[in-house]
């Protein structure tokens, strides 16, 4: 053991007579208080050099603490008083919990998106377009079996059995296996738009093929197995034009509520307007490709569809863009309001076309390509829209507080 280091028992002994020494009052003791220590008046709180703290700033409702001795001791003067003036809770009235930090003005978390962007790719703006031509097309055939314009119906037939398949490729590609379309059917909820249009292209899609299908039958022969498919595609053709005519008007609007049924807010937000906006968008398409492929002879009911559609669509998409205050804005900047005021330019387009090429075969014929991408540039940019809404937190955070606003107005 070194000379000049003391034992370990005579070390004890000094700590041991030091506690005993300081009393009740040493730091962890009995009397020892680990709050603001013993409370005193703030007129009677000495100081070293005899004088009083007296009631200055550093009290607090007529006391002061041992920690403003403290600080007067050392020089750094009494602990300065928080002018701070006490709120009260929202509610009315004047009771509630007193609070003395103001609300705080959230935004999100590091300026991340408040909602998740939807894992959508472009394959689901194309199944939008493709879906909504299936529609249109298969009403404008309907209209052409109906009134005894061949030509019509043909075009109309075809070009619902072309979208309907793109649509089921859109769909499966985006899905990931085909099997996931086959569990999908095992279950019919009404509540879901998802199932709900699962069952809607079910039923739509073997239709229009039976349709398109009888088209054929003239060029199959008269005799044989193919023969007796010659003599029993017409009839069966007309009768699925029309279930396939009576089903798109639902496949038509469904993927309107199906985006209007998320959380994204520009969509969800917009749930009038979107299925509106889609029957127009499918009923222009569907005139498009009547006016593309049918002589001006039989385009009459293809520019009825065009003026309809036009203006439905048109009439939506004036709302989405002013209706929504701050959710608007996704709509008529960037990408999708680029996209859509060139729908709209296109769209005018084509209607006057339409209108005005009733004996001009090229004139039609331009005037169905340009609603064609007038639907494509809607779908894209309704899509392109909501997506925008969700990577700002604003478009989240600021409504959801007017929400609150309102119904705190309306409560008081």
């Amino acid at each position: 053991m070194s000379p000049d280091r003391a034992p370990v028992g005579a070390l004890f002994r000094r700590f041991r007579e030091r506690l005993a020494a300081e009393g009740p009052n040493r730091i962890g003791g009995t009397g020892f208080r680990a709050d603001h220590g013993p409370k005193v008046t703030a007129s009677r709180v000495p100081l070293p050099d005899g004088h009083d703290t007296g009631a200055g700033p550093g009290a607090r409702g007529g006391r002061a603490t041992a920690a403003d001795a403290t600080r007067a001791e050392a020089g750094a003067g009494p602990r300065p008083r928080r002018d701070v003036e006490p709120r009260r809770r929202r509610g009315g009235g004047g009771g509630g919990e007193p609070l003395n930090v103001p609300p705080a003005e959230f935004t999100s978390y590091y300026g991340r998106p408040v909602v998740k962007p939807p894992v959508w790719k472009w394959d689901i703006a194309a199944y939008l377009f493709t879906g909504g031509l299936a529609a249109g097309s298969s009403l404008l055939a309907a209209g052409g079996q109906l009134t005894g314009r061949p030509a019509l119906r043909r075009a109309g037939r075809l070009a619902s059995l072309a979208a309907v398949t793109a649509s089921a490729y859109f769909l499966v590609n985006d899905l990931g296996r085909p099997s996931r379309f086959h569990h999908m059917l095992r279950v019919a909820k009404l509540t879901s738009p998802m199932s709900v249009g699962t069952w809607i292209l079910a039923a739509f899609g073997p239709a229009a093929g039976v349709a398109a299908a009888a088209e054929a039958a003239p060029w199959l022969p008269e005799r044989g197995l193919l023969g007796l498919g010659r003599r029993l595609l017409p009839p069966a053709g007309q009768a699925a034009g029309l279930v396939a005519a009576v089903t798109a008007p639902a496949l038509a609007t469904y993927t309107g509520v199906l985006l209007a049924d998320t959380a994204v807010p520009s969509w969800h937000e917009a749930y009038p307007e979107l299925p509106a906006i889609f029957a127009g968008s499918a009923l222009a398409s569907g005139a498009g490709v009547g006016l593309l492929a049918a002589p001006t002879a039989q385009a009459g009911p293809a520019r009825r569809f065009a003026v309809a559609g036009a203006a439905l669509e048109l009439w939506g998409a004036h709302r989405v863009e002013n209706r929504l205050g701050l959710l608007s804005e996704p709509y008529a900047i960037g990408t999708a309001g680029r996209l859509l005021r060139t729908g709209r330019a296109l769209t005018a387009a084509g209607v006057t076309g339409a209108l005005l090429g009733r004996r001009n075969r090229a004139l039609s014929a331009l005037s169905g390509g340009a609603l064609l991408a007038a639907a494509v540039c809607t779908r894209f940019g309704i899509f392109h829209g909501g997506i925008a809404s969700t990577r700002d937190p604003r478009y989240t955070v600021v409504p959801q507080r007017e929400r609150a606003d309102r119904r705190a107005s309306e409560q008081d």
